[in-house]
């Protein structure tokens, strides 16, 4: 289960810090809570506009930058979140979005040609079964 609490890592869902990770660091009441990160100035955000993961840092309440940044870096938060299924399914997402014409007309022809070999192997797989 995921609570909103104190190092309860979150992803901005929605405003200017958009796609950005954050760390809870207070919760200031039911609608919004005091978030920080390595490279942002600490604010306070609506927790509507937060999506919160399975990562939890251990800090307490509002911690010094310093000591902010250590304990991300002992969690190792950034990588984790790099490996998750739901921080890869971003950075696909991310990656596709920045292509190019060229760039798409070319993964057309990629799927067209591995479409083409699966389905001559099953051609295969479903004559040799039939023999």
């Amino acid at each position: 289960m995921r609570y909103v609490e104190i190092g309860r890592v979150a992803l901005v869902n929605y405003g200017k810090e958009y796609g950005r990770l954050v760390v809870i660091v207070d919760v200031i009441d039911q609608n919004w809570a005091l978030v920080d990160n390595p490279d942002m100035v600490r604010t306070k955000i609506n927790l509507k506009r937060l999506s919160l993961t399975d990562f939890k840092i251990d800090i307490k309440r509002v911690p010094k930058k310093k000591t902010l940044i250590e304990a991300m870096e002992a969690a190792d938060v950034k990588n984790k979140w790099e490996n998750s299924s739901w921080g890869r399914k971003l950075i696909v997402q991310k990656r596709r979005a920045s292509l190019t014409d060229f760039d798409r007309f070319k993964l057309m022809l990629a799927k067209i040609k591995k479409s083409g070999l699966v389905r001559q192997e099953l051609a295969k797989l479903k004559k040799e079964s039939a023999a």
